[in-house]
């Protein structure tokens, strides 16, 4: 048997065994920054709110356990040491990511479809199901022809038959 199969199961398990290690919570790893005041951590804690985190893309930077969102809550925590304000952190992280980073982009050109698609796609499923509806509600009743209304009461008549029979 050679080494490359051998390693396979190894490397699996090995892959199992650290995904099942609990990571450090994110409320934790937010306690490692030091602030001057608590006004400064509680800016802290609102803009990384604000920010989206990239990997995860469903949670802020400051809920994010993922490296990427601590390596930028590190990023945004030395820029604030340096005495950028939150809108100049903002310019960089929307610079280098893109308005992605924000929860709440800006309603511009290149954000419009995020902003207005959700409203678009109900009004054309509104617009497709009325259309349809009215078309259903237009068609003419089907007609039996005579001869076929003369079948229908024979075997209706048949069935009665039947059951008068039965009892």
């Amino acid at each position: 048997m050679s080494t490359k199969h051998l390693l396979a199961p190894a490397l699996l398990g090995a892959l199992l065994a650290w995904g099942l290690v609990p990571t450090e919570a994110p409320a934790a790893s937010l306690q490692e920054f030091t602030f001057d005041t608590p006004a400064q951590e509680q800016a802290f804690r609102e803009l990384t709110g604000k920010l989206r985190c990239l990997v995860c893309q469903n949670e802020s930077l400051a809920a994010s356990g993922a490296e990427v969102a601590q390596d930028l809550r590190r990023k945004v925590y030395t820029m604030m040491k340096e005495g950028k304000d939150q809108d100049a952190i903002v310019a960089f992280l929307v610079d280098r990511y893109g308005d992605f980073v924000l929860y709440q982009p800006p309603v511009k050109p290149s954000t419009y479809l995020l902003w207005f698609g959700p409203f678009i796609l109900v009004g054309v499923g509104g617009f497709l199901l009325l259309r349809s509806l009215r078309r259903q509600g237009t068609a003419p009743e089907p007609t039996l022809s005579p001869a076929d209304e003369a079948r229908i009461a024979q075997l209706l008549a048949a069935g009665d038959d039947q059951q008068d029979r039965a009892k």
